[in-house]
């Protein structure tokens, strides 16, 4: 298996954290929030790859990122308000970030997960 030439990873990853086409950076591969396009209409680039292990591979990112953010966001606030937390604002806060997450996430790390596997399977451009 090829490897990932050094320093070839972070384009990849820079272009897909700005929601554009891993490759050549085109801003036209969303139609909408969670509607993305077949191909690239720039460099053609297949952005739906069909396959289970691309799917599932995106999904466990996406449910990483997307529980990781309410965590880290709990711990950041505990830490600032402490010694006298508000509790029902930091549950309640926590219980939205939580549940909205998902959503607000999923086209950085579908288009990630995209870098990832463009990066590190050449063959599959």
């Amino acid at each position: 298996m090829e490897t990932v030439a050094r320093g070839s990873l972070w384009p990849y990853v820079g272009r897909a954290l700005c929601r554009r086409c891993p490759r050549c950076g085109s801003r036209e591969i969303w139609s909408g929030w969670f509607t993305l396009r077949d191909r690239c209409p720039h460099c053609h680039l297949e952005l739906d790859r069909g396959e289970s292990d691309h799917f599932y591979g995106a999904y466990l990112l996406n449910f990483v990122v997307a529980e990781l953010v309410p965590a880290l966001a709990f711990v950041v606030a505990l830490i600032v308000t402490w010694p006298s937390p508000p509790w029902t604002a930091l549950t309640w806060g926590v219980v939205i970030l939580a549940a909205t997450a998902p959503f607000l996430t999923y086209p950085f790390t579908k288009t990630l997960w995209l870098a990832l596997d463009l990066a590190f399977r050449r063959d599959a451009s």
